[in-house]
């Protein structure tokens, strides 16, 4: 009777200790989602943004958190639902059909355009592979197509009539005509329009169901009302080549899917793995940060300030010499990957770290500068960092 006493009580201080050890998880990631939370308010007090969704994934666990508004016209919350504009994000999707055409042997990234697009067959870009145009390396194209593009017809004639002004390979020149026509060759090797193939062939083999070009009626509810720096509300306008470098509408969900493929943390077929992987691959060095292709990395773990420096209006707006990495370097683990996305009324960012299994997406209905988004994600994780090291 003696030893089964004991034996009970043993059971009962071992069942409190769990409970109790339960209870200390639950207060602390209280606590740490409270901090995560303060912080994405200073953010959006400091720059008036009305609505901003961030979502977090730490070692397969995700974690989302929604604040403010989707419309300041209607008061609706911004939600799980809410679809935002994630401007130049939009590039690592292109990137990925140019990476899924080639792991379907659809093409090769080492070709020229005219290859695919025998209409280019003779200009300057013969010169060019899909690689520069991945990596804003094909000599210097203008950060945005000229507003007189407004055609087909026109916009061949452009690239026809368009002369780099540095070698292919020597310099970063962020442009969105270059990224603009990866897309629109990787869909040509499909033989499939750009919306069809990344709609249709892409998405869907990725998992990510509510991301579109177009939002669908059903979905016009869910689409955040964008503000722009004066706080006037706007929209996203359709231009040439918009689909294939800006263009993406996509939420928390679908983005924290796209990064959890990075990390290995969702099934995805063969072919799209492969993909997924390949944009990781470094071709040229600029400073602290590695050029993949469109995501851009970091040794981990990188300075706030090397991060702010890599994803400044700077680097968006001037050229900066490369170094070719021969043989280009396999994708790396212990490195931040990330890209920042902007259109006139929406900020996005997403970044990861694979070796930490770590990822974030930072969605706001309001334009405002890339060093404030990387701060905010670079705050976020240092607090998940600081709690995992005193656990």
């Amino acid at each position: 009777m003696r030893y089964r006493s004991s034996h009970y009580l043993t059971r009962l201080l071992t069942a409190a200790i769990v409970a109790w050890a339960g209870l200390a998880d639950a207060a602390s990631l209280a606590e740490q989602d409270a901090r995560v939370r303060g912080a994405i308010e200073e953010v959006m007090q400091a720059h008036g943004i009305p609505g901003m969704a961030v979502a977090l994934t730490i070692a397969g666990k995700q974690r989302f958190y929604e604040l403010g508004v989707a419309s300041e016209q209607t008061g609706e919350a911004v939600d799980r639902e809410t679809l935002f504009e994630l401007g130049s994000v939009s590039k690592t999707l292109t990137a990925t059909l140019a990476t899924y055409a080639q792991a379907t042997g659809k093409l090769s990234l080492a070709d020229s355009p005219g290859r695919y697009v025998p209409e280019l067959a003779g200009s300057a870009l013969d010169q060019v592979s899909l690689i520069n145009l991945a990596t804003h390396t094909a000599g210097g194209f203008p950060l945005q197509l000229p507003d007189t593009v407004r055609d087909e017809s026109q916009l061949i004639a452009y690239f026809n009539e368009w002369t780099p002004r540095y070698a292919p390979g020597t310099q970063r020149t962020y442009a969105n005509p270059s990224i603009g026509l990866l897309g629109r060759v990787a869909a040509r090797s499909l033989d499939l329009p750009y919306a069809v193939a990344l709609e249709h062939e892409l998405l869907p083999r990725l998992g990510m169901t509510r991301t579109y070009l177009k939002v669908p009626a059903q979905e016009a509810p869910h689409y955040a009302q964008g503000y722009d720096k004066a706080g006037k509300a706007v929209r996203l306008n359709p231009a040439m080549l918009a689909d294939e470098a800006y263009g993406v509408k996509s939420g928390t969900s679908d983005l924290l899917r796209f990064v959890e493929a990075h990390l290995g943390l969702v099934d995805i077929e063969g072919a799209v793995a492969q993909a997924i992987t390949a944009t990781r691959i470094g071709y040229y060095q600029t400073g602290s940060m590695t050029q993949d292709l469109v995501w851009e990395q970091y040794p981990y773990p990188p300075s706030l300030q090397q991060l702010q420096a890599g994803n400044s209006s700077q680097m968006v707006l001037d050229t900066h010499p490369v170094k070719a990495i021969v043989p280009p370097l396999p994708p790396q683990s212990d490195v931040w990957i990330n890209k920042t996305g902007s259109t006139n009324g929406f900020g996005a960012y997403l970044a990861f770290v694979p070796a930490r299994q770590q990822g974030i997406v930072i969605l706001a209905n309001r334009y405002y500068p890339n060093e404030a988004r990387v701060a905010l994600a670079y705050r976020i994780l240092s607090v998940i960092e600081e709690d995992q090291a005193q656990d």
